[in-house]
């Protein structure tokens, strides 16, 4: 995926929690078919907003202790992060706009 960086347990503090950038992470798993079709949407998204936001993926089955750690039960789920902290957690199979929306209430 162009743009969109994997995650995992050695990345997660500096590319996430540590990042100048708001950050959406989007918790995934590759049995989750709604998780496939989110996919091209973030990409557009990361393509369109690069200079606003980084977006980056963690595979919940490699990664599982994240995903407990942030309360991820359902997949797709998308958690924006800011300064380190969450700001927005979105669950399931979202619309462009709405995924866009979201971010844009964080943008300074």
């Amino acid at each position: 995926m162009a743009n969109i960086e994997e995650l995992n347990d050695n990345n997660f503090e500096t590319s996430v929690l540590k990042s100048e950038k708001l950050v959406l992470v989007d918790f995934w798993a590759p049995w989750c078919g709604p998780c496939r079709k989110m996919s091209p949407v973030l990409e557009q998204i990361q393509n369109e907003m690069i200079d606003s936001i980084k977006i980056a993926k963690l595979d919940t089955d490699k990664f599982p202790a994240i995903a407990s750690e942030y309360g991820v039960f359902s997949l797709p789920s998308m958690i924006l992060f800011k300064d380190g902290d969450v700001k927005e957690v979105m669950v399931g199979l979202m619309p462009k706009s709405s995924v866009v929306s979201n971010i844009k209430k964080y943008l300074s």
